[in-house]
């Protein structure tokens, strides 16, 4: 598998089930975000992992909602080993707490985008926790930034309404897509393009969600790649294309993009959240405890 097949992996396999009503028109078959298809069948074990860390992951969160109040965060799951271009996430999604949910007892919800597997179309999914990190992944943790509360009692509302999560969606999928201009969309793009209409009602069209986060100081990450890794890539995978990148950046080899990591850091920079937290899988008979969470 080369870079840009693993670059923003995560994926979805048939486990991967509820999308967002509004999005059904015209699309189907499974969904992957920016990984390569590739048949594989995951082990037991894997299996097993990617469960007990979603189990995990929702105590802990319960936890802080009961603590803290905490109710919306960021949360990124690690689908490939992004080590060696400086990522540790690879998928990024919103997720929230529906009180509502089982009865009452309440749920974690994640909304999150991913494109269709071998093509340049996506759709909006939500999805539980299971599903979520049900994709066999390469760092069983969760990366998390929590939102400050001010803004999260505003998006709460806002997250359970399919209709108006869809209203930056761009179905044409690509995996490296330049953040300041052009016709394609990738997944962690669609969470703050969306998160920054989520915040200000002044943010009605993706152009202005630009803008409004050119202005609140999120910066891309900028992957150096070569002339012949862009030519492979662009031959051989139907979402990964480069015409939205400014011509002279992308002759230097420069391709700035949305990554999970700069999202992070943008979060706290901007006031809009608190430091990244890391969750991992805790044992069955072990409480919960604050230090189970490293910076």
């Amino acid at each position: 598998m080369n870079f840009l097949s693993r670059l923003m992996g995560g994926g979805c396999r048939a486990l991967c089930a509820v999308m967002l009503v509004a999005t059904l028109a015209g699309a189907g078959g499974p969904a992957l975000a920016g990984q390569n298809c590739e048949p594989r069948k995951p082990s037991l074990d894997s299996i097993r992992r990617d469960l007990a860390l979603a189990a995990s992951v929702a105590d802990q969160l319960d936890e802080m909602a009961r603590r803290d109040g905490t109710q919306v965060v960021l949360i990124a799951r690690a689908g490939q080993d992004l080590s060696q271009y400086g990522l540790r996430y690879s998928h990024l999604g919103i997720a929230y707490r529906d009180d509502a949910a089982l009865g009452g007892r309440g749920a974690w919800r994640v909304v999150h985008k991913l494109n269709q597997c071998g093509s340049e179309r996506s759709m909006l999914y939500r999805q539980g926790l299971a599903e979520f990190f049900g994709d066999g992944l390469y760092a069983h943790e969760a990366g998390i930034v929590v939102f400050k509360p001010g803004i999260a009692m505003r998006l709460t509302k806002q997250l359970k309404d399919d209709m108006l999560l869809t209203t930056l969606h761009e179905p044409r999928y690509n995996m490296l897509a330049y953040p300041w201009s052009g016709p394609y969309q990738q997944s962690n793009q669609w969470a703050i393009e969306t998160l920054a209409m989520l915040v200000d009602p002044a943010v009605v069209s993706r152009a202005a969600a630009r803008s409004w986060l050119l202005a609140h100081d999120y910066r891309p990450t900028t992957l150096q790649i070569s002339s012949m890794t862009r030519l492979g890539a662009r031959v051989s995978s139907a979402s990964i294309s480069f015409d939205d990148h400014p011509f002279g950046r992308r002759m230097a080899g420069q391709i700035d993009t949305v990554t999970v990591d700069s999202v992070f850091a943008w979060m706290q920079r901007s006031g809009l959240g608190g430091a990244p937290l890391r969750l991992h899988t805790l044992p069955d008979d072990r409480p919960w405890r604050p230090a189970a969470i490293e910076t």
